[in-house]
């Protein structure tokens, strides 16, 4: 039976693979409008369009979704939003359905895909990891996006969760940031994307309900780097074990 899963489970790979080219290519150069428009309207029309291909997409794919707590977003504050981390699926359930316009923090490799990497360089802010220059570089480039009304999406954890614990240690940056920028952070928690697409098993995918629960934001309040993170830390990381199913 686990033999027949795991063949079904490639097929349903290649599937989702071939729609999510193919949806892509519809979007694309709606998409690319976004380039033509000044920020955070650019931004913020880019990532409509995102949401309605994401809302397609999933759905083909046989992933409904629930997207809960968006009433913490207050309009006219601008938020650094915090996500665990599982699986490659966490960024279409994330930025997308963030709501106003966001951009996260990615790793520039992806930008050198064919047209995939215009519409990845508007949604993302590209860092080279390996380069201490570029990682400077980057957190004050997210600080001018903060300053320009557009929220920050990041994944504290730094690479997707491959232990079988509710997160991975946290990195300083997203706590940084928000002691410097004096921002609140709203910490995100994502489920059974792990399920879905798995980062421990190479072109698997099995259809299934994800879910990502925005929750009230965390002001800094004089708070260090460190205390920030182990508050928000312990916040997803309760979150997650209470609501998992």
């Amino acid at each position: 039976m686990r033999i027949v899963k795991d063949i079904l489970a490639r097929i349903l790979a290649l599937w989702a693979m071939l729609t999510f080219i193919l949806t892509f290519l519809v979007i694309f150069i709606p998409s690319m409008i976004a380039w033509l428009i000044p920020d955070p309207k650019g931004q913020d029309y880019f990532i409509k369009v995102a949401r309605l291909w994401m809302h397609i997409w999933l759905r083909l794919v046989g992933c409904p979704f629930a997207i809960k707590g968006k009433e913490h977003f207050k309009k006219g504050d601008t938020y650094i939003v915090t996500c665990n981390h599982n699986s490659l699926l966490d960024v279409p359930l994330s930025s997308p359905f963030i709501p106003g316009p966001n951009k996260t923090i990615a790793k520039s490799s992806f930008a050198k895909v064919p047209l995939f990497g215009f519409f990845y360089m508007k949604g993302a802010l590209l860092v080279n990891r390996k380069s201490e220059l570029s990682r400077r570089q980057s957190f004050e480039k997210m600080k001018a996006i903060l300053r320009s009304h557009i929220h920050m999406c990041i994944y504290p954890e730094g690479t997707r969760n491959r232990t079988n614990e509710p997160l991975k240690k946290f990195h300083d940056g997203a706590f940084r940031l928000a002691v410097e920028t004096n921002k609140a952070i709203i910490p995100s928690v994502i489920f059974n994307t792990k399920k879905v697409l798995p980062a421990t098993k190479p072109f698997w995918f099995w259809p299934g309900k994800i879910e990502i629960h925005f929750l009230p934001p965390i002001e800094v309040n004089g708070q260090t780097t460190e205390q920030l993170r182990e508050k928000v830390f312990a916040v997803m990381s309760e979150y997650y074990s209470s609501h998992s199913n």
